[in-house]
This record gives C-alpha cells, structure tokens and sequence, in this order.
C-alpha cells in the first residue's frame, strides 16, 4: 500500500547533517532520524571549504542503517536538501574538481561593488528579484574567475544538493528552489538568465538543465544498492533549498507569514508570483522559488548565529549554560538592556562575537552587557524587533494582510523568543513542527510518489498531526518604547 511506503530525507545543514526516515501513515507523519553527523568548515588551498566527500560518507553511514529499521522493499524514495548558494564545479568525467567554498569565507570581500561596475544593481534586481548578500553565488563567481581560479576543464556547475544527487544516482541537474539562490535565475522565465550569465564571463554549458522539485532524477546507483541493501529506490529531487522544503513542510495558514528559524531566520510570504518593484528593491526582499511553481518572497536575517556563537565563546571558556536553562532564566532578566541591529556586517563572521555584541552597544550609546543571560536577552529582544520590522515591510511592500506568523524550525523550540516575536509583532504565533525542512522533503516526495495529490493536501495532513505551541501577544506598551529605540539603530545600520 501506498500508506505503507517509506521515503528518506537527507537534511544537511551548515553545522550539521542528518539521515531521516518518514512514514506517512493513514493520520500521522512518522519520522525518525536514521543517522546524525557534524559538519564543518575545513580551510585548505587558501579557502574555507566544505567536505563533501565526508558528507557523502556521512549519507552513505545512514543510508546503510535503514534496512535494520524499515523493511527495504518498501523504501521508495530519497531525496537531498542543503543551504544555498555554495557550489561544486564537474569535470565532463563526473569528478568533483575542488571542494566547494564556503559562503562565509573572504574571497567575495568587494565582490558585489565590483559586479555593480559591469551590470547595475537596479538590473540584476529587475532581472532576477534576489536580495544583495555578499556571498551570493553570482558574486562568488565573479571572485573565483576574476581571481584567476577557474579550472579550465570544469564542465558542470551543481549546487551542495544537486552535487549529492549526482552521487546518488549520476544525473546532473539544477532543482529550481536552490538554483534561484544563485542570483543567476531570472524571476520571470524561471532559468538561467543570458545576461547575467554573460556579464560574469561564463559560460551557459557550464550551467545544468533547472528541474522542478517533485523530479525523479533516477534511481539509486547499482553500487550503492549493492553495498547498502537497498532496492533501486528512485532519487526524487525535493525542495532542494533547506528554506523551500521547510516552507513546504509548514502547515500555513492563509495570510500567514512563515518564519524558518535557525542560524539564519528567513521571514516571508509563500505566493504565485514574484513581487520585484523599486520598492521591494529599496527593502531589499529576495523572490526565491519555491515548490510547485510558488515563489518565497521573504527577507534573510540574521537568525540564532549570533547567540550560537556566543555561547560556544562561554563553552570554551568554561561556562557551560545549558540551553533551556538559559532560556529560562532569561525570563527573569531585566528586559530592553540593551539593542542591536542582527544585520549589521559585524555580526557575519566575527573572531569575538561577545566582543562584537558589545561594542555595537557602546558605539550606539549603550551599555555593554558581559552577564551571559542578560547578553542573550538583548541578541533575542533585538531578533523580535527585527522580524517585526520586516512584517512591516512584508505588508507594506505586498499591501497583503497578515494575520499571524507560523515559526518552524529549530528556533521554533525557544519560547523565549517565539513570545517576543508575538510581543514584538502584536500576531499570534504559532510555534512548529521543528523539523519543518525533512518533513517538507518527504513532503515532495510523497506527493511525486502519488501520496498525496498536492501540497494543500499534504498540509491539510500535517494540520492535524502536528504539534503546534501558540503565543498571543501581550505587554504592548513596553515594546512599543523598546521600537522606538531599536528604529533608530536600524535606521543607522
């Protein structure tokens, strides 16, 4: 039976990696994580690079615990999602060239303005309606060419998904949510657009064929059934953004806003069509596609990074705070200690992001906060301010009603920060599931499997089997002082 078939997300992340296996029974979602793996940034040939070869491995580990769990006949499918905007270049053999670089590392250091001198920005917008991030894939081509680092006998540019798939089952393809990332799609066609293309020097036959999530791109590789035990379950290329798969995994509401929390919070609004205007472009919103010919129209900010990245400061200097504890004792902590704008630059890749934290304080006339509860109370307090500013533009911009936020994601476990954001908004929030991006993964497979005849369908399932925390908003007047102080930061950010 169809009810009885399984399907396995593989979920990378830019700290981690995991191998799922769902079931979509009669009235629930099963889902259990096979295998969990750290990721992390290795530095050689001069660059911070990612390790696929070990990611694969990783995938290959997981892939093999899955015959002692669920019986292999009925696995059906498997299909990869990743972050964007990272790439691997193809010899015409099939070869990873190099490891892929990373986004954060500094090689696209005055990139972008230097982009800008060969093709305004104002047209790369109305070409593609992508926000400007400095580590977007146009610019990081743009670095490696210019720099002189382009292998003469790359043949294929994949995206971190794509480049997996490849593994999995010898197709070379661009899934469509993750190739958008690159600020190489145009917003209208939906492929790769000549001209910018073109205005970077590089080639179109470098660039892979753009599929649509829901493609079965093959089946799994002979040799890998071989070793693993596993059938010839087919390879089903998902969302292949982690960002488009969570929102497919995400029982919105109408007039709801998604909220996909994590390193980065990405805050939007699922739609039909792109929305690119001066205004939206004055905003800086990015239309990155989505799932069955939808598009993301969301902004990127700065999500729990900078929190992460201090704690993993106090760990290593021997302060242990476990995480819910944190959370919790912040409740008692003096509110509105200070504010920060997430996006300032300083925030990206800081040596010392306690030190950062503080000094954006004392460079805006505050006091620097050194008690680790009271320092994560203003990066969370800050984070609230800054998605309800971006609600605001959101409504401004699409002049679309906004009911509530639904948050989905690892994030979506701080209850700390999920009232905020209610408090911050004045919207009901509504708080899960936490594995929003592997269930939007299965999602797309299921529906390619013949489970369920589209994503409505899908998210009316997921309505009644997941679980939901909600917040209503609350202590308005305090956080209308607190905007009041943070609207000045972001206006000087």
């Amino acid at each position: 039976m169809e009810t009885e078939q399984h399907h396995v997300a593989v979920d990378l992340g830019a700290g981690s990696g995991r191998v799922i296996l769902g079931r979509f029974g009669e009235d629930r979602l099963e889902v259990q994580v096979v295998h969990r793996f750290p990721n992390r940034i290795d530095r050689h040939g001069g660059h911070q690079r990612w390790n696929t070869a070990r990611l694969f491995r990783e995938i290959r580990a997981g892939l093999g615990m899955i015959s002692g769990l669920a019986d292999p006949r009925i696995v059906a499918s498997i299909g990869v999602d990743s972050w964007g905007v990272d790439y691997g270049l193809i010899h015409s053999r099939g070869d990873l060239i190099e490891e892929p670089v990373c986004y954060r590392d500094s090689r696209t250091d005055g990139a972008m303005e230097e982009v800008f001198e060969i093709i305004p920005r104002e047209e790369i917008y109305r070409l593609t309606g992508i926000q400007f991030l400095p580590f977007n894939t146009l610019f990081q081509l743009h670095a490696q060419t210019a720099a002189g680092e382009w292998p003469q006998d790359a043949a294929t540019l994949l995206m971190i998904p794509d480049l997996m798939h490849l593994r999995l089952c010898g197709r070379r393809v661009g899934e469509f949510t993750n190739a958008t990332t690159t600020q190489l799609v145009n917003a209208r066609t939906r492929q790769w657009d000549p001209v910018l293309v073109k205005a970077i020097g590089l080639d179109m036959r470098v660039l892979p064929e753009v599929v649509r999530a829901g493609t079965v791109l093959g089946t799994l590789e002979e040799g890998l059934q071989r070793d693993l035990g596993l059938p010839a379950l087919k390879v089903v290329a998902p969302a292949t953004h982690d960002t488009a798969s969570a929102v497919v995994g995400t029982p919105l509401e109408e007039d709801w806003l998604y909220l996909s929390s994590g390193t980065w919070s990405l805050i939007g609004m699922e739609m039909t069509e792109p929305v690119i205007s001066e205004k939206t472009a004055r905003y800086d919103f990015t239309n990155e596609g989505g799932a069955f010919d939808t598009n993301r129209f969301l902004k990127n900010v700065t999500g729990l990074w900078i929190l992460e990245s201090c704690r993993q400061q106090w760990k290593d200097r021997g302060q242990h705070l476990d995480y819910d504890v944190l959370i919790r004792e912040m409740q008692g902590a003096r509110p509105f200690q200070g504010l920060i704008f997430p996006d300032e630059a300083r925030f990206l890749n800081p040596d010392d992001m306690i030190e950062a934290v503080c000094e954006a304080l004392a460079e805006s006339g505050q006091t620097p906060v050194h008690d680790p509860v009271g320092l994560s109370r203003v990066i969370l307090e800050s984070m609230a301010l800054r998605y309800a500013s971006v609600v605001k533009s959101i409504q401004d911009c699409t002049g679309k009603p906004v009911k509530g936020i639904h948050i989905v994601g690892g994030g979506s476990r701080n209850a700390f920060l999920n009232q905020a954001t209610a408090d911050a908004t004045g919207l009901e929030v509504a708080a899960g599931p936490v594995e929003a991006t592997a269930i939007g993964n299965l999602v797309v497979q299921a529906i390619a499997g013949g489970r369920f005849r589209d994503v409505r369908e899908a998210r009316d399932f997921l309505r009644k089997s997941a679980s939901i925390e909600t917040y209503t908003p609350g202590n308005a007047g305090a956080w209308r002082s607190a905007k009041e102080r943070y609207r000045k930061l972001e206006s000087n950010g």
